[in-house]
């Protein structure tokens, strides 16, 4: 579904600026805030005023789009206008639906003026789920107050261009050489490395003992998701490893390609590490499911998407206003918009899943998920799920909590990402928003490189292969053999230093009503 929007819509003085609530209004009166004065305020606005109609959009899209819009007041009452940037119009917005269970909002993030689910983008993502990158290719995290480590490098990157690898120790960056978790330090180490200059010094330490001087320049990049992928003999059995790093569009033939070889190689467990995989594209976490789960569920619901009842009631008319070209039912190519696709939670309607088995490989008996708090949406999604039809054991850390998902709306210059849907398995599971708690609870240990058979987390997935548990040493819950940080605090370093993109997109092809 991220396609190119083409924007017929003439509003305001043929303004191409795809607020389209006014539009709307005039062609139903279903919407609730349907109202004259609300359209008069909006006629009367200047046309160059785009920073207030943006506002309005904003607003007026989560009130018939957002899953929890029923908790939402009138534009009146809410008066989006007043807020001092699109940002915490947002932010102020997703914190009034509260759950139940946590008594606090869906979105709540401690220690943060983000919401956790919506944001706003300025195209990237789409690039990104596409499978094109341009930033230095890699991510860091500590294993040590003063140990920043390199926790995975993309292959075809400008940082791995540079030789630069997963556990390499990073001791000076732009020439300094204070490198540890303080706030400052943090801020110097993300704004280097995430933000927006082009260029950065690095010095490594590599595990020989070596130091080397790189500069790492940005660039656009293809990306290979499969960061590792590897059979480990254990005992009697063959155990794949592979290491997944973000649902991409394209991936999907990649994976093909490991579990080909997973086949070849004749597996009957496979460890899926997911540790820093954010999710993306539910299409691509569909194929993946597809390959691991076995041809005798065939057939059977594999998830059901639940959109926001206002969506599937067909009173979300707002969403005339998002229009691009697509063959139809008759196949014929012309403009559709979003309000065209059916919502409802049906096969019928493409919003009920089935099983379809891809490739060869069958008789797994057990999957193993390396997860951490940066598991995320299309992984969750994958777990959720496999957890009816296979034995499946997390081993690492609670993950990030996100059952629900979006396709983005085009505002002007910028997409919105706002959760539309919740997904549910076949057992009608689902509902983690606090995350889905782990087998084995042991932190991630970014000093060794994937695939490192004493590295930790994997460690335990191939000791309970061969032993049928988990090992109980207690060090093994430590980040670190030699400075080791607390659990409050790698939770909190993983607030201020994870940058990866959290999200699960529609990308699949809905059904026209």
């Amino acid at each position: 579904m991220l396609r190119k929007f083409i924007s017929q819509n003439a509003f305001l003085y043929a303004l191409l600026i795809l607020v389209g609530f006014t539009v709307s209004c005039k062609k139903s009166n279903n919407n609730p805030d349907a109202n004259t004065d609300v359209e008069s305020n909006l006629l009367q606005t200047p046309t160059s005023d785009r920073a207030l109609l943006t506002k309005d959009s904003i607003f007026l899209y989560a009130k018939q789009t957002y899953y929890w819009n029923k908790s939402l007041p009138t534009y009146d009452k809410f008066n989006p206008r007043a807020f001092s940037s699109n940002e915490k119009l947002l932010y102020a917005m997703t914190q009034i639906a509260i759950n139940p269970q946590t008594n606090k909002p869906y979105e709540y993030v401690e220690r943060s003026t983000s919401p956790k689910y919506s944001f706003i983008d300025d195209g990237s993502v789409a690039g990104q789920l596409g499978g094109v990158n341009g930033d230095f290719g890699f991510s860091v995290f500590f294993a040590g107050d003063k140990d920043l480590r390199i926790k995975y490098v993309y292959a075809a990157s400008p940082a791995a261009g540079q030789g630069l690898k997963r556990g390499y120790q990073i001791i000076k960056i732009n020439g300094n050489s204070t490198i540890n978790t303080s706030d400052a330090s943090i801020n110097y180490v993300v704004n280097a490395i995430f933000g927006s200059s082009t260029t950065v010094a690095l010095t490594v330490l590599k595990p020989d003992q070596t130091t080397q001087d790189v500069t790492v320049t940005k660039a656009e990049y293809n990306v290979n998701p499969i960061l590792f992928s590897k059979t480990y003999t254990i005992g009697a059995k063959k155990v794949g490893y592979i290491v997944f790093n973000t649902f991409t569009t394209n991936s999907a033939t990649l994976l093909d390609k490991a579990f080909s070889q997973f086949t070849t190689d004749g597996i009957t467990e496979l460890i899926v590490d997911l540790r820093y995989n954010g999710g993306g594209s539910v299409q691509t976490s569909e194929a993946f499911a597809n390959l691991i789960a076995p041809s005798t569920q065939n057939g059977r619901v594999m998830y059901t998407t639940y959109w926001t009842q206002t969506m599937q009631d067909d009173q979300a008319t707002i969403l005339q206003n998002q229009k691009f070209y697509a063959k139809g039912n008759d196949g014929v190519t012309r403009m559709y918009s979003y309000f065209d696709y059916s919502y409802k939670p049906t096969v019928a309607a493409g919003n009920q899943e089935v099983f379809a088995k891809r490739g060869s490989l069958n008789g797994l008996t057990r999957v193993y998920f390396i997860v951490t708090g940066g598991t995320a949406s299309a992984s969750e999604l994958l777990i959720n799920n496999l957890k009816p039809v296979i034995d499946v054991k997390l081993i690492g850390k609670k993950t990030y909590g996100k059952p629900v998902g979006f396709f983005s709306i085009r505002i002007d210059k910028n997409d919105l990402y706002i959760p539309q849907f919740e997904t549910k398995n076949q057992l009608n599971q689902g509902g983690y928003f606090d995350g889905m708690a782990v087998d084995k609870d042991i932190f991630d240990d970014v000093t060794k490189d994937f695939g490192d058979p004493t590295e930790k987390l994997l460690a335990q997935a191939l000791y309970y292969s061969a032993n049928g548990n988990f090992s109980a040493l207690l060090k093994d819950n430590a980040i670190s053999s030699t400075s080791p940080l607390s659990k409050t605090r790698v939770e909190d370093l993983s607030g201020k230093m994870d940058h990866d993109f959290k999200g699960m997109v529609e990308t699949r092809k809905l059904k026209f009503k």
